[in-house]
């Protein structure tokens, strides 16, 4: 993904009320339950069906560097779907979301104003109506470029134009990202 995608997602993993298998074992089983068979987890995964059913009866137990991130990946993409739900939707309903970042600010103002981008750090509590912006466009498969603008244009609302009460028209350009994190 990207690093806004990327940013989302962890932001909803922290509202995980339990922790993902720790084994590959238990998570290969929880992936087999999930997808309802070995062959469609060893399609998945890119192994062979009998190496999954190995792995579901812990005759395998440490898989390979790449082969356990991958598996990783998936078991935490799918843990515990109605938590994530309700995480996302009272993001996007009434907490919003914390955006903590580093990367360079630049704006296009009335004639006169200094414009000049620069580095700033921001920790910036958004609204729900930009969160549910953001999870609505990563949801619909918006590519990073997008989800950057959306971020942008809801910490230009939140920090630049004071939620309306201040510099109107000014439009907030967003780039060279160092850091970006997302907290609920």
């Amino acid at each position: 993904m990207g690093l806004v995608g990327d940013g989302l997602e962890r932001a909803v993993q922290q509202a995980f009320t339990r922790p993902i298998p720790k084994s590959a074992g238990a998570q290969m089983r929880y992936l087999v339950k999930q997808l309802k068979g070995t062959r469609a987890v060893a399609d998945m995964l890119g192994i062979s069906q009998r190496t999954v059913e190995r792995y579901v009866k812990d005759q395998i137990r440490r898989p390979r560097a790449d082969l356990a991130q991958r598996l990783e990946a998936a078991v935490r993409e799918r843990w515990q779907p109605r938590i994530r739900a309700q995480a996302r939707a009272q993001a996007a309903t009434s907490t919003g979301l914390v955006v903590d970042t580093r990367a360079r600010f630049g704006f296009t103002a009335a004639p006169g104003t200094t414009d000049d981008a620069r580095v700033r750090h921001l920790t910036i509590a958004l609204a729900p109506q930009h969160a549910a912006r953001l999870f609505d466009a990563h949801d619909a498969g918006a590519s990073e470029q997008q989800l950057r603008d959306i971020a942008a244009e809801g910490l230009g609302e939140m920090y630049f134009r004071d939620s309306g009460r201040r510099a109107h028209g000014l439009e907030v350009q967003f780039t060279d990202v160092e850091h970006l994190e997302f907290d609920l």
